[in-house]
């Protein structure tokens, strides 16, 4: 049973129109709904990038019932880990009971380098990452916190505003290094590649079975070569890799880095066009490595009305005869 999830991707749309996708989201029937938070988008064509935090605050109040979740908020340079504590549990609070999932990742430089304090390298940011996590778990019990760390200070911070129990998190992890040092302290794992052993280790190291969320782009339009153009135009960034994508510092560098990919490439690696079975297929590797939610992402902003309605007669019903439905998709405190 795979719970299906829309993703509110900032990089392409205002914050009116998000909140819209969002309530139309919800309408369409899917499971979860999920939000970036970039200070730019990947590309200039994309030509967005709204602050996801009022954005999720308008989208809890104007939503009802289905769960939402950051996909992924940084909580080592752009943002303190207190203030992340603060917002996750505002939002929370918004939304009701167990509706908001806080997840967290270590970044990219593209949206941390704006507070000019330079990019630390991979092993230092999971450092902080690390650090961070815990001063938000810690505050989300409830008491004051104090704390002198190698990367933050913490003075006599606490949550007056806080849901009972806390808010649940989820931590992107990449490999086994970060699996075995965020499953021990997450509620859910997120990750955006396929791969069994990355599951298999993170519930080892977690000692429990916890969900896991993925996400995959698709790019559907009545028009195939439409689909196809649009999706080289505006998600070509992808083509680098994680570890190239989390260096490059702008708009410009990701333009520079995949001036040489062509549309075929990106054909190639998502689904473009109006064909349901493909859309369908290409979630497999997510469900059979074991994944419990998928976040889709449709490229284009302006396609998000044709794109939900498409969804709600074709696409989900499809994925639900395909791989099920879920009874709880909300991701919980363990």
């Amino acid at each position: 049973m795979v719970a299906f999830g829309y993703s509110l991707l900032c990089e392409q749309r205002g914050p009116r129109e998000l909140v819209s996708d969002a309530v139309g989201a919800e309408d369409a029937g899917f499971d979860f709904a999920v939000i970036s938070d970039h200070y730019f988008p990947w590309l200039d064509s994309q030509g967005h990038a709204p602050h996801a935090w009022p954005v999720l605050g308008a989208v809890a109040a104007a939503t009802e019932r289905i769960p939402l979740m950051t996909y992924v908020t940084c909580p080592i340079m752009r943002y303190h880990p207190v203030v992340v504590a603060q917002k996750a549990a505002t939002v929370a609070l918004l939304a009701g009971e167990g509706r908001f999932c806080l997840g967290l990742g270590a970044g990219e430089n593209l949206n941390e380098h704006v507070v000019g304090a330079g990019w630390p390298p991979v092993n230092v940011r999971h450092e902080m990452l690390g650090e961070a996590v815990e001063i938000i778990g810690e505050l989300f019990t409830g008491g004051y916190v104090n704390r002198s760390g190698k990367h933050y200070r913490v003075d006599s911070a606490k949550l007056w505003d806080c849901p009972e129990g806390g808010v649940p998190i989820a931590v992107a992890v990449s490999g086994e290094q970060s699996a075995a040092a965020f499953a021990p302290v997450a509620d859910a794992m997120i990750a955006v590649e396929p791969l069994p052993d990355l599951v298999s280790g993170f519930d080892a190291a977690a000692g429990t079975t916890l969900p896991k969320i993925g996400q995959q782009p698709i790019c559907w339009d009545p028009d195939r070569d439409a689909a196809v153009a649009r999706g080289h135009d505006q998600f070509r960034w992808f083509a680098g890799g994680w570890k190239v994508n989390a260096e490059l510092p702008g708009t410009a560098a990701f333009a520079a880095a995949t001036q040489f990919v062509k549309p075929g490439d990106v054909a190639g690696a998502i689904p473009c066009g109006p064909d349901v079975a493909a859309h369908v297929e290409v979630v497999r590797p997510f469900v059979d490595a074991g994944f419990t939610h998928v976040a889709l992402v449709q490229v284009g902003g302006d396609t998000q009305p044709d794109y939900l309605t498409f969804a709600e007669r074709e696409l989900l019903p499809a994925l639900r005869e395909e791989y099920g439905k879920p009874d709880v998709p909300a991701i919980r405190v363990r």
